[in-house]
This record gives C-alpha cells, structure tokens and sequence, in this order.
C-alpha cells in the first residue's frame, strides 16, 4: 500500500502546483492508485469541511479568482502599446476578466497569438482586474482566423470577422491560395511573429462568398474550429455497420412506442408509452416506458467511430444545418427510432405512484419498433380535441395514457420544485434560400413538458441503478450559485421591491418564490434573467455533487447517445453493469473518465457558444435593413466599454458604446454592475427599461450598435463634460481616484477580517 499524504502534504502541493488540483492529478502527484483513492478523496472532505480547501467543479482552489499561475493568450497592444491577455482558465459566467502584462527588461518580447505561462495579482484598477508577471513562454499552435480577404498589389491583407475586431493578417502573393477579393477564408500563421507591423498569414481553405446566407453557420464552424468533415476510415467503418437483431435482447416490438420530436428533427434517438399500472397495490398509479437508441452497439470504444465521436463531444445544431457526433449512416439511419422499423435500444420501465414519485424502474436491453413518429405540435392538438389521421387512431390507446402519467409527474414536480424560470427561447425561421424570414419565440406546449418529465425520470434511473452497482460513469452536474452571485440577485430582488430570504440554505424553491413573486410585473424578465445568470455552469464529473436546477441528488444524462457523448458513456457502464456484452465501458475509459468530462464539458460550451454566435449574425442580417429605426428593450449587461441591450422585439443583443453617450466620464463599478456619469450622475443598471436607434447592424461579426434615446421613459440627458467625450476632465479624475481609494479601503478591511 503506497503510503498517503498529511493534509499538509497536500496543501503545500497545491499552493506549489495551482494548475495540477484535481484529484486525479493529485493522487498521479503521490502515486495513489486503486482503492487508496478512497483515502485520499477522504482526505479532501476533511480539508474542505476544515476551511482549507473549496471545492469548484474538478479542482480544489478559490472559486472566485483566476489561478495564481495561469496559461494566458496574449492579445494584440493596446493604442498606448500596453500589452493585455486573455486567461484560457477563465471559465465563469459575466465579463471576462481583463489582464495585463508586465513585463520586465530580461522577458523575451511577446506577440499577438503568444500563449505564455504567467504568475498573476489580483488588482483593483480601472482598466485591469490582473497583472501578469511571465513565467516562461509555451508552445502552441499555429494561430488560425477566419475573415475577409482584401486583395493587394503583393497579396492582400485579412480583416478578422471577430466583433472584438481583432488585428488584421498580411498574407504573400503565393500565400493566397487564388482568394479573390472580398471572398471569406479561413488562414493560419505563417512563420514568428514580428514585433513590428501586421503579422503574417497563409490562406488554408477558400469558404466563400461572406454574404450568403449558408456561410453564416459555415463562419461558426470555422471560428470556433467544430471538426465537420468525418475522416474516410470513420466514415468507412460507419458504412460497415449492420442492423442489429433480437438475439440476445429483450422484445419490446409489441410495446406501442412512439417518437415525439420537433417536425424538423433530424434525428429520433428516444421514443416513450405509458399505461395504467394494474398491480392493485398502486392505485392511480402508471407504468412509464422510454426507450433509447442503442448506440453502443454500433459505436465501440477504440474505435475509430469512438474516437471521432469523443473528440466533437456533442453535435452542434444551428438554424440551417447540424454538425453531428456521429455519421449520417448511424445518427439518420441505424440509430433513429424511425416509425414501423426494428432498431436496437436500451429501455427502463419505471413504476410511478399516484402522486408521480418512482417505485421502481428495470433497465432492459432490448428491439423496438416505433408505432408512430409524431411531432409536438400534432400530438397536443390532438389531446386538444383536434386529431389527425396520424393521431386519431392513437388517442385513446396510448396518448391519453401518456398525458395521464405527465399528470402525476406534474405532482411530483411541483413538490419537488426545481427552478422554474420563464425565458422564452428565440427560434429563427429561414426560408428557401437560408434568408432570414422571422424570428419568433418557440412555443412551450404540454407535449413538451411531457418529454422533458420523461427523460429526466429516466436520466433518475440511470443514475441510481449505476449507483446501486456501484458502478463508475458520469454525473450531469450543477452546482449551488456562489454566495456574491446569489447576493448580486438579492440586491436585484430589494431594487425591484422584492424579497429573496437570506440567512438559510438556498433551494430551489426560495427562487421559485422570487420568480413568482415577480411574474406578471414589468420587472418579471429581470428577475428571470438575473436568476439564469446567477446559476453556475453545469458540466459532467464522474463525482456526483448533485444537480441544484432540477432539486435532484444523482442525475445523468443517458436518453440522448446519437447527440452527446457523455449519454454514450452512461450507457457502456449499463451494459457493464448488467453483464449485456463485452462492448461495455472499459477499465481504460474508466481511468480516464474525469479526462472524458473535462473535454466534453468543454466541447459542450464550444457548441453553445458557436449556436450563439450563430444566432447573433442571422440576428445582425435581418436587422440590417432596419437600421435607424428604434427599438424597445432592457439593459442585459454592463462592460467598461458599454451597456448591452436585449431587445424586446427580437430577442437580440447591441452595444450602446461608452463613447456615444455623451462628454462626460462615465465610472464603472463592476460590483454593482453599473455605469455613472461623473456630471450628470445618470446611473445605467441592468435591468431598465431603454428606448434605442439602431445605427448599425454588421451581420459578417453579429454585431449591433445601438445609440440609447431614453431610460425607464426619461430623454438621455446632455453630459456636462468639457473634456474629450470619453475622457475625464481633471474634476473627474479625482472623483475617480476618490471612488477607486473608497474600493482599496474596503478591500483592505476584507482583509483584516479575514
């Protein structure tokens, strides 16, 4: 037995290794393997319950701050030369945090795209929240760019089609690849950086003309470097895959499952029937079936499908296309639950009670053949009173008994409370030549609710029966909000005239009551947004720390294997579990699977972020014609540079730049989230109600401009400022220092309590 670490063994190596905290890379630094991982996990427990250590996501350090050595991206000078980066750790919700680099004479010079190793101070400055002092520069990369190449005398030039307008690339002559004027490309680094002039670049692939409207998702996939090109041998191996048959699996073809998508699916990877159950010790009670394609019998680890499949993650849904997990000839084919067609599957039965609590469930391997593939809308038309030819025939006999299980499960749920928040989601509609048609907001019928209560009773029982056989997979987890975030919306609460009751362990339920409480005012989409941005990010843990949304103790997610990997993984450790076969969850997956975690987390929060930046430039297109027309909206957000407004027609996000409001300086205070003129003290904050012109719409970069006419009905006042707009005259720049003194005093009375 290799013998375990003190406790101060363990904190002196944290404080020496900050960026090795996990308990992986904590038992590789001791070299604790096996069963004595128990110990050490033990050990940890101690030190948090202690005060020495915090717990956040995978790591033990403070949640609140960077780490104190940090893999930084150095960013393009500033107009003063200052040189800034941006910390590749940083994933928190709000404004990213802004560090600058100090260098010294003896430190190698740093370029844009530079990724460096760096010891970094929280400060309290106006246009910093870091210093960064170089450790030691690090490998990487070539950088790469997507953007609009100019054509020159010797070359050209590319300009960026990030918003933050970055750089521009210079590009030879025999570098250019025959890119024509104005076409999009996507190009990496060529050779060093110079520290003098525009760096250099080669053109890698031609995309096209940026104004057409498919080279909008086409822009995403690029920037945000989502693999959408299957290689030959995955395909190949995809293409060798055969149906599977009964042998060795339940039959399930007489069970009338039915499918319930969108009627634009793309894929049917979950199919569910319901029915009274007849056991006279459970009186109103029913017995709920889902059903799930099974994907692991196709997809096998080591495999080439496999390792593709781990390496996207998760599949990437924009307005016009997907980029999916897996081949069409398994995501569109041998795994979609298509209707009257025998397809492998992994089911749960579950028995519910009147009252919609769980009695039991069993996991089942088994072949289904889907009675119907129907879509949302149809089938609540159907219980509505208005069936069709597809639904008619299905009325009485299966879907009745599907809303009646969703009955008591609405039961369940309301005991339960999980967080209940009222935000509608935007969908785009295009039409046949990918142009902007509308935009509406997606309407939430019982059908959807329906599902939803479904999967994740069925996501329940994955994770418990994995439990039970104790059994290693992967948690869908989410974390309590943290304390100053929960503190930020209390204080939204107090400004609104409400209450969020302080003093007790936080569940879901208090926010309910907040949300409730402002449901129907004119403060309810504040209120809403304020607690969505409260949240923590959820993220996959083979550690099970709950999930604080839905008020469930072990989730997992296991009904959606054809779109995310993490639902593969859960369903290897039930073939596993039950002794199905040898195409089960590996003694290799198993060691690596905090590793798996980690990167499909991150994979998770690259697609969000691609469908985001997606929406932003069908947004940004179909406004552009409607420039300098006004716009009702709600303050969304405060940067240094601007408030964001979220419009209430569209849903979209612009920019009322810090310099279009006037003459006057205006001071930002990130903690109270606001920015204040220093003449007129007219005070921008999140949540008010605003009145805007739209002077600028670039659809290329997603980009809205907007000029701010009147907040909450009162004209934009005239700034006072005799200085530069934008600068502080010498009265404001001592009302700054005297603000910036007032943060240092109570930064340092936090200090002393400490």
């Amino acid at each position: 037995m290799k013998r375990i670490p003190t406790k101060q063994e363990i904190l002196d190596w944290i404080s020496a290794n900050p960026t090795l905290t996990s308990k992986r890379d904590l038992a590789k630094a001791f070299g604790i393997k096996g069963a004595d991982r128990i110990d050490l996990k033990r050990i940890l427990k101690e030190l948090e319950a202690e005060g020495h250590l915090e717990k956040r996501k995978r790591s033990y350090r403070d949640p609140d701050r960077l780490p104190p050595v940090s893999v930084l991206q150095v960013k393009a000078p500033n107009a003063d030369g200052d040189l800034f980066a941006r910390p590749l750790e940083w994933h928190g919700e709000g404004v990213e945090p802004i560090v600058l680099i100090i260098s010294r004479a003896s430190d190698p010079a740093l370029g844009e795209g530079d990724r460096i190793l760096a010891r970094l101070t929280q400060v309290h400055e106006e246009d910093h929240n870091y210093e960064a002092r170089l450790i030691r520069r690090i490998g990487a990369n070539p950088r790469r760019v997507v953007g609009i190449f100019r054509k020159g005398a010797e070359g050209g030039r590319i300009v960026p089609i990030d918003k933050a307008g970055s750089t521009e690339w210079l590009v030879a002559e025999d570098a250019a690849l025959g890119a024509k004027d104005g076409e999009l490309v996507e190009a990496e680094q060529a050779g060093p950086k110079n520290r003098m002039g525009l760096p250099r670049a080669r053109i890698v692939e031609r995309l096209g003309d940026p104004s057409a409207p498919k080279a909008v998702s086409l822009i995403a996939i690029h920037q945000h470097g989502i693999p959408d090109d299957f290689p030959d041998d995955v395909i190949a191996e995809a293409d060798r895959a055969k149906p599977v048959g009964l042998k060795g699996r339940e039959d399930l073809r007489d069970i009338p499952l039915l499918t319930i998508d969108p009627s634009d699916a793309r894929d049917h990877d979950d199919a569910c029937y319901a029915h009274a159950d007849d056991d006279p010790k459970n009186p109103g009670g029913h017995v709920i079936w889902v059903a799930i394609a099974d994907v692991a019998a196709y997809v096998h680890p080591g495999s080439a499908l496999d390792r593709e499949a781990r390496k996207r993650g998760n599949s990437t849904y924009f307005p016009d296309r997907v980029v999916p997990m897996l081949p069409d000839r398994l995501s569109g084919d041998l795994c979609s639950l298509h209707e009257g067609v025998p397809r492998a599957c992994i089911a749960v039965r579950m028995r519910i009670d009147a009252n919609g609590n769980k009695i039991d469930h069993r996991f089942v391997r088994g072949l289904m053949r889907s009675a119907a593939s129907l879509h949302y809308a149809e089938v609540q038309e159907a219980i509505d009173g208005t069936p069709n030819d597809r639904t008619g025939p299905l009325l009485e006999s299966v879907l009745k008994p599907l809303y009646a299980a969703y009955g008591a499960l609405k039961t369940a749920r309301n005991e339960r409370q999980p967080l209940d928040l009222d935000l509608p989601e935007r969908k785009i509609v295009l039409n046949d030549k990918g142009e902007v048609e509308s935009v509406a907001f997606r309407e939430r019928l019982d059908a959807h609710r329906l599902i939803e209560e479904f999967m994740i009773l069925a996501n329940v029982a994955a994770a418990e029966t994995l439990i039970a056989k104790r059994s290693p997979l992967l948690f869908r987890v989410h974390e309590e909000p943290a304390p100053e975030k929960l503190e930020s919306l209390r204080e939204t609460a107090q400004a609104a005239g409400l209450n969020l009751a302080k003093g007790q362990v936080l569940q879901t339920r208090h926010l309910n009551a907040l949300l409730n409480a402002a449901a129907g005012t004119e403060d309810a989409e504040l209120i809403n947004l304020s607690t969505l941005r409260s949240m923590a990010q959820a993220y996959y843990s083979p550690e099970n720390f709950g999930h604080f949304g839905l008020a469930l103790r072990n989730y997992a997610h296991f009904t959606s294997p054809i779109r995310r990997y993490a639902d593969l993984i859960v369903h290897r450790a039930l073939i596993s579990a039950h002794g199905w076969g040898k195409d089960g969850l590996t003694a290799d997956e198993i060691d690596r699977l905090e590793e798996i975690a980690t990167h499909i987390s991150d994979t998770e929060r690259r697609s969000m972020m691609a469908e985001r930046d997606t929406t932003d430039r069908y947004l940004a297109a179909y406004l552009s014609e409607r420039v300098g027309n006004e716009f009702t909206g709600r303050i969304s957000g405060i940067a240094r540079f601007g408030a964001f407004v979220k419009l209430d027609e569209t849903g979209a996000d612009g920019l009322v730049p810090v310099r279009s409001l006037g003459r006057e300086f205006f001071h930002f205070d990130a903690e109270a989230g606001t920015l204040m003129g220093a003449d007129t003290g007219l005070t921008i904050a999140i949540g008010q109600r605003v009145t805007v012109r739209l002077t600028e719409a670039t659809p290329v970069t997603g980009g809205l401009e907007l000029e701010l006419l009147s907040i909450e009905d009162q004209a934009m006042p005239r700034g006072g400022g005799r200085g530069r707009p934008g600068r502080p005259t010498r009265r404001k720049a001592v009302s700054t220092k005297r603000k910036k003194d007032k943060i240092k005093r109570k930064v340092e009375r936090k200090r002393r309590q400490r």
